[in-house]
C-alpha cells in the first residue's frame, strides 16, 4: 500500500489542530471519509436526488435503480447468498433494537409457552418458558440495552458469557450457559474497549448445536477483515457505514431469509406495506418490510462507494499495516512505568487501551489532545467492562488504513509527556 497516496483521498488529515499536525486515532468511533464517498453523495443530491420504488418518472427509476444496485454491492460484499438478505439501516445501534424488537413480538405472538421451531433442528428442539438472551461481558451497549429492555419487558432473563482478565470469553461458560436454552445469542464480532477477536465461528456452531439464533455485531470488524456471513452461518450480521469510511446514518443488517421472513415489521408506514385498508394491513416482501418511509438514499450510495474504495485495495496488506501500527504502539507504550493495557487477548485487532497508575484517563487524553492527537476516552459505551475491571474508564487509541507508524511515534511521545506532566 502507498499509505501517502492513501491519505491524499482523505483531506480532513491534512490539518493543524493546536498548531499541531492531526494524528486521528479514534477510529473505533468513526472513520473518516475519503474523497470518493463524499463526491458520490454530493453527486446524488446534484443530479439523482428523488423518492424511490414510488415513480415511474426518469429521476425516481434512477435513483432506485442507484439504490438496489448498493444492496446488491453489500451483500456481495458480505458474501450474503441474495441481496433481499440485506436490509439497510441507519447503523448497528438500530440494526439491534430492529432484531430486539422484532424478536420480542414474535416470541409473544409465536405462543411462547410453546415450543418455538428453531433455525435447525438440535438439542433445543424444546424452549422452556420465559425469554432468555446470551450476550458476552465485553459488548457494546448497543448489544445489551435493547436486550436487556426486551427482557425485563417480558420477564425474562439477561445471560453473560464472563470474560478472563485477558479480555478472552470463557467458551466453557459460553456452552454451560447455552445449555439453558436461551431463545438468541448476540456477540460483538471484536470488542470495541479491548480489541479482542472473538471465536464467533465456533461459537455460531456451539448455538445451532441448541437450535439457537446468532446475531453477530460487525461494527468494528467489517472495515478491518473480510466478512463471509455465509461461512460464519451467522443467523444475522450487523454494522455501521460511518465505522467503514462510509457516510454516517446508514448501515446494514443482515439475516437469513428464513429468518427475515418470520420477523415481523420493527417500524410502520410507507414501503413496507403491501396493501392497506381499513381493517388490515398486509407487509411487504423482504427486505422491505422492515425499510419503512423514505431512506438515506444518498448515504447508501456513499456506503457502495466505500465499500468499493475498501474492494480497490489489498486487503491483506490493510490488514498486516494495522497490525503493525498495533504492535508498535504496545511496544512502545509498554515503557511507561504504570501503564496498564486493558484487553491483552491474543487474538486482538485495531485499537489498545489502557490506564496510567495514578492518572485520570480524561486527565491524560486532554492533554494528548493539546498535542494534536485524537483518542477516545471513557467507559466506550461500554460500562459493565469497566466494572469487570475495575477502572472509570480507559484511554483508546484506534487505528484506520490511513495512519502511519510516524504518527504512532508521535502518540507515545505525547502520552509520556503527558505523563510527566500529571505525575
Amino acid at each position: 500500500m502507498n499509505i501517502n497516496e492513501i491519505r491524499q483521498q482523505f483531506p480532513i488529515l491534512d490539518q493543524q489542530v493546536y498548531g499541531k499536525p492531526l494524528v486521528y486515532f479514534d477510529n473505533a468511533a468513526t472513520t473518516q471519509k475519503p474523497l470518493c464517498v463524499i463526491d458520490r453523495e454530493r453527486d446524488y443530491y446534484l443530479h439523482e436526488n428523488c423518492n424511490i420504488h414510488r415513480g415511474v418518472h426518469y429521476l425516481s427509476q434512477k435513483a432506485t435503480e442507484a439504490y438496489e444496485h448498493a444492496r446488491q454491492t453489500v451483500s456481495d460484499f458480505i458474501h450474503a447468498k441474495e441481496a433481499r438478505e440485506v436490509v439497510f439501516t441507519r447503523g448497528t445501534t438500530e440494526s439491534l433494537n430492529l432484531l430486539a424488537t422484532s424478536f420480542e413480538h414474535y416470541f409473544v405472538e409465536g405462543c411462547f409457552e410453546s415450543p418455538l421451531p428453531p433455525l435447525s433442528k438440535g438439542k433445543g428442539a424444546k424452549r422452556q418458558s420465559g425469554i432468555k438472551v446470551l450476550i458476552t461481558a465485553m459488548e457494546h451497549h448497543s448489544n445489551l440495552v435493547p436486550w436487556q429492555q426486551m427482557v425485563q419487558r417480558r420477564k425474562g432473563q439477561l445471560l453473560v458469557v464472563p470474560m478472563d482478565d485477558k479480555g478472552v470469553l470463557d467458551l466453557e461458560q459460553y456452552k454451560k450457559l447455552l445449555q439453558e436454552q436461551p431463545q438468541i445469542v448476540s456477540i460483538a464480532h471484536i470488542s470495541n474497549v479491548l480489541g479482542t477477536i472473538n471465536p464467533v465461528k465456533q461459537m455460531v456452531k456451539m448455538a445451532h448445536e441448541y437450535g439457537i439464533p446468532v446475531v453477530v455485531d460487525g461494527a468494528q470488524s467489517i472495515a478491518h477483515h473480510p466478512i463471509d456471513v455465509q461461512d460464519l452461518e451467522c443467523d444475522f450480521f450487523v454494522f455501521s457505514g460511518h465505522k467503514m469510511y462510509a457516510p454516517m446514518g446508514i448501515g446494514g443488517l443482515y439475516g437469513k431469509a428464513e429468518w427475515l421472513e418470520k420477523l415481523p415489521p420493527y417500524q410502520f408506514g410507507g414501503e413496507m406495506v403491501d396493501t392497506v385498508s381499513f381493517e388490515k394491513t398486509t407487509f411487504n416482501v423482504l427486505p422491505y418490510k422492515f425499510e419503512a418511509g423514505t431512506p438515506n438514499v444518498g448515504a447508501a450510495l456513499g456506503l457502495e462507494t466505500a465499500i468499493q474504495f475498501l474492494q480497490g485495495l489489498d486487503r491483506k496488506a490493510v490488514e498486516e499495516h494495522e497490525t503493525r501500527l498495533l504492535q508498535s504502539a504496545i511496544q512502545q507504550l509498554s515503557e511507561i512505568e504504570g501503564i496498564r493495557f486493558i484487553g491483552e487477548a491474543e487474538h486482538r485487532s485495531g485499537l489498545v487501551s489502557f490506564i496510567i497508575d495514578g492518572i485520570h484517563p480524561y486527565d491524560l487524553g486532554t492533554i494528548i489532545d493539546k498535542m494534536g492527537v485524537a483518542v477516545r476516552t471513557g467507559h466506550h459505551c461500554a460500562e459493565p467492562v469497566m466494572t469487570r475491571f475495575g477502572i472509570p474508564g480507559t484511554v483508546r487509541a484506534s487505528f484506520a488504513l490511513y495512519n502511519t507508524l510516524e504518527e504512532v511515534d508521535v502518540f507515545v511521545k505525547a502520552v509520556k509527556k503527558a505523563a510527566m506532566m500529571l505525575r
